[in-house]
């Protein structure tokens, strides 16, 4: 039986993850999914929207995935290829070389990334939303005040 061994902190589940998930699930029978805890996202100078138990939920959900587990440090990856007994570990290219010293236990692959999608990127668009919002606001109480100067007696 072939297994395959991912991770990610998978906030905000979305399109790209999907196509990523259902890609690894096709190269194997098995595919187990380390899950950045909220310890670990911290160290790392992550937040993510939600919590570690949630996000687990939300993957575990996900047809494609066999199994979740808890991602707690960076040094645990050579534990876990052998505890899940992984043939493959496989990771976004944006991490291109950065596991390479795992060869020595099994195949290390680097999967691209689903074009203009990414978690930081739905932030970004929402913070910018959330943004313009709150300067049209001010802006409208900014006119609302200066209507109530002009009637308001003096």
């Amino acid at each position: 039986m072939k297994t395959i061994i991912t991770y990610g902190t998978f906030d905000l589940f979305h399109i790209g993850h999907v196509r990523l998930l259902k890609r690894l699930s096709e190269m194997a029978d098995k595919l187990v999914v380390g899950i950045s805890s909220d310890e670990f996202n911290e160290i790392k100078g992550k937040s993510s929207f939600f919590s570690y138990k949630e996000r687990a939920e939300i993957v575990a959900s996900c047809k494609y995935v066999d199994e979740v587990f808890s991602e707690d440090n960076w040094e645990q990856k050579k534990d876990d290829i052998l505890k899940y007994e992984a043939s493959i570990f496989a990771i976004g290219d944006d991490w291109q070389g950065e596991f390479d010293y795992l060869n020595e236990l099994c195949e290390v692959i680097y999967l691209e990334r689903t074009k203009d999608i990414s978690t930081t990127d739905i932030k970004k668009s929402l913070s910018k939303l959330n943004k313009d919002k709150l300067e049209e606001i001010e802006s409208s109480m900014h006119e609302i005040i200066n209507v109530v100067k002009s009637i308001s007696p003096q």
